[in-house]
This record gives structure tokens, C-alpha cells and sequence, in this order.
């Protein structure tokens, strides 16, 4: 096991900048540093949480699969953030509500749910950050029900993209994209990586590469 420091912990995790040094000192004192590797599947819908993971590098993406196979990404959870469905699963001791797979190696800070659970109950800057997390969450998984609701943004995204690449590149930043297609940036964001996962583009900093068969 390795160890974080306060310091660290909060460069990571800045919205405890405020927090008291004692929430730290305890939340510390019962994570567990672990490394995991690309493809872990972390959560499998139905499983109960034992724990929850404070992302130290890497990313998860959390997801929901249909019965033909289909999925749709929820959101992504990346360095400095948790899983507010985690969080919550935990608090109401209810079962994982979807899935979750790590989509590169990276560090997390696990806590057990039962320290987990404590934190919340002791400490009030604690409970503020779960709440911080989950209207932020709230806000992108509206945006996901607007955009299944009202028109098919991925057709939409893709047709976009051929029409105004050149050569199969298209250099343009996300928020302009979104702004083009009347919609938000996680949007974009979430549907462009779902492509990328699919081998249809690639992705590097304000460029995007459609793949041709």
C-alpha cells in the first residue's frame, strides 16, 4: 500500500481545499491506495458496493446496456472525482444501478462503504461534496435524456462530422461543436469518445480523424 499525502490529496481533489484538516486526516487514514488496469470491470449492475473509489489517474465509464447489446454512456469519471451512483448505492444500501469498466490503468483511493458512510454522518464538508457531485452528475445525465428524447444527437454528431471534415479531419474544439449542434459540450464529448471507442475516429486535442473502412 502507498500513501497519499494531505497535500497531494488536495491538488487532486480541490473542491476539499476547505475542508476541515481533520475530514482529511480520517478520510486518509482509511483509503486504500490501489492501482488498477485497463478493462477492470469495477461494477457489474445488480452487484452491492463494498466501496467507493476517490480517482487518483485514469478513467471509469459508467454505462448502461440493453438487451441487444447497446449501450449508452452515462458519464466518465476521471481524476479528482468519484461515482455519485456509488455514493449513492452506498447511502441507501441499495445494488450497483448500472455498469462500470476502467477505460485505461491509472490510481484511486478505495474506502470501504462502511467508512464511507461514517464520513458522510460525521463531517459536514463531506456531505456538501457528495451533494456537489451529484448535481453536477444530475446535470449531465439530463442532458443525456434530452438528447435520447428529443433527437438523436449521435446520428446528428456524426453527420456533422462528415459534412465539414476535410480530408477526414475536422479541426475543431468540442464547445464549438456543441454550440454548432445546439446541445453541450458533455454531449459532444461523451458521443465523441463512444465513436472513438468504436474505431469510427480518433481523437487528439482539437483535431478529430474519421476513420474510413
Amino acid at each position: 500500500m502507498e500513501a497519499i499525502s494531505k497535500k497531494e490529496f488536495i491538488e487532486t481533489f480541490p473542491i476539499f481545499s476547505n475542508a476541515a484538516d481533520k475530514l482529511i486526516s480520517d478520510l486518509l487514514s482509511v483509503s486504500l491506495f490501489q492501482k488498477f488496469p485497463k478493462n477492470l470491470r469495477v461494477y457489474t449492475e445488480g452487484d452491492a458496493c463494498n466501496g467507493i473509489a476517490f480517482l487518483l489517474s485514469g478513467e471509469i465509464r459508467v454505462f448502461k446496456s440493453g438487451e441487444a447489446g447497446r449501450e449508452i454512456t452515462l458519464y466518465e469519471i476521471g481524476k479528482g472525482e468519484t461515482c455519485i451512483l456509488n455514493a449513492s448505492c452506498i447511502l441507501s444500501s441499495l445494488t450497483y444501478p448500472a455498469n462500470a469498466v476502467s477505460t485505461g490503468p491509472g490510481d484511486m483511493l478505495l474506502i470501504l462503504a462502511r467508512d464511507f458512510r461514517r464520513l458522510v454522518a460525521t463531517y459536514g464538508d463531506m456531505r456538501n461534496f457528495v451533494f456537489t457531485v451529484l448535481s453536477q452528475r444530475l446535470a449531465e445525465v439530463m442532458a443525456l435524456v434530452e438528447e435520447i428524447a428529443f433527437g438523436r444527437m449521435d446520428m446528428r454528431l456524426l453527420d456533422y462530422l462528415v459534412e465539414k471534415a476535410d480530408h477526414n479531419q475536422l479541426a475543431a474544439t468540442h464547445q464549438k461543436i456543441a454550440d454548432d449542434l445546439g446541445t453541450s459540450r458533455e454531449v459532444v464529448s461523451r458521443l465523441l469518445k463512444d465513436y472513438e471507442r468504436k474505431g469510427r475516429i480518433s481523437l487528439s486535442r482539437n483535431l478529430i480523424e474519421l476513420k474510413t473502412a
